[in-house]
């Protein structure tokens, strides 16, 4: 359980202060090209949860993330016998969960901010901890994909 803290520690902190520099640095609203019509940093305020939905509900979203938070170490504890390879994984999906939650509780919003396009398609803009949930995500389920294959 130590390793996993320490990584969600790591994510929360990168993950906090990047918020925090695009914050004092970047207007709301406002973006700022790093590789034009491709990436920009854009400051924006996200009421609502992946892509943008439920928006507005932000005490459920806070209700959902703590909930989610508790379940990922319930299961880490019951699991991590059996599945110590999933450590990686695990810290990183409770690392941007709790960057994300953190958001919410102070500001009733999440920051976003990385902003990716190609030509007319437009990817919504998502922060570091929607990253390492969506890695720590990825990785296990295929961790979990090669465990049942095993079995």
């Amino acid at each position: 359980m130590t390793l996993i803290l320490a990584l969600a520690g790591l994510i929360l902190v990168i993950d906090q202060l990047s918020k925090y520099y695009v914050q004092e640095l970047i207007l709301p609203g406002q973006s700022i090209p790093v590789l034009k019509n491709i990436f920009h940093l854009t400051h924006i305020h996200n009421t609502g949860a992946a892509f943008g939905i439920l928006r507005h509900q932000t005490a459920f979203l806070i209700f959902i993330s703590i909930l989610s938070v508790i379940l990922i170490i319930y299961l880490q504890r019951k699991f991590s016998r059996r599945y110590p390879d999933w450590t990686f994984s695990i810290g990183l999906i409770l690392g941007g969960a709790t960057g994300n939650l953190i958001d919410r509780v102070r500001f009733g919003y999440v920051v976003d901010f990385l902003d990716f396009s190609l030509y007319d398609h437009h990817w919504p803009a998502f922060n570091l901890a929607d990253s390492a949930i969506t890695v720590g995500v990825i990785i296990l389920c295929w961790k979990m994909l090669r465990e049942r294959k095993k079995g």
